[in-house]
């Protein structure tokens, strides 16, 4: 059950400090100047692929490696969480920029409306949205607008995997 509850816990936090650090890239300009890629990747709109965007969610793993003063089990299980959310973050960011319409896990795609409408008070979320509604950064738009509804469909194998 601890090892189940590790790697549970290390998801939601890695989740949790995903969507602070992407936060504190918009509340405080020099924060988000030291990630440059983060300007970068507004500026043009544009994911790395899943493979590339994967190393940046990994941010969790280094901070919850204590988890092995309790148990070896629990350690990995703790960063097996971290590296799953991660994975998920990767892939959710990639499917948000190819193809918003497969985002089908929340209500309306946070990270594509964050870009699409400049939202730089809100929609912090990547893979989920959460954090946005406890925090009361959620702002709900218009979706799908007929835009969205006349992208061209992609499949798993289209999306940018590297």
């Amino acid at each position: 059950m601890l090892v189940a509850t590790s790697f549970v816990i290390a998801f939601v936090f890695a989740s949790f400090l995903e969507y602070w650090l992407h936060r504190l890239m918009h509340l405080w300009s020099w924060f988000g100047q030291s990630f440059t890629s983060h300007y970068t990747h507004h500026a043009g709109n544009k994911a790395l692929g899943v493979l590339w965007e994967f190393r940046n969610y990994c941010g969790a793993v280094p901070i919850i490696l204590p988890t092995f003063f309790i148990s070896q089990s629990v350690g990995i299980a703790a960063v097996l969480g971290a590296l799953t959310y991660a994975a998920f973050a990767s892939y959710a960011h990639q499917i948000q920029h190819d193809s918003p319409t497969k985002c089908f896990w929340m209500k309306m795609p946070v990270h594509y409306i964050h870009h699409k409408h400049n939202q730089w008070h809100h929609n912090f979320g990547i893979a989920v949205d959460w954090w946005d509604y406890i925090f009361g950064t959620y702002k709900l738009v218009e979706w799908p607008t007929e835009e969205e509804l006349n992208q061209p469909e992609i499949s798993l194998l289209q999306l940018k995997w590297w």
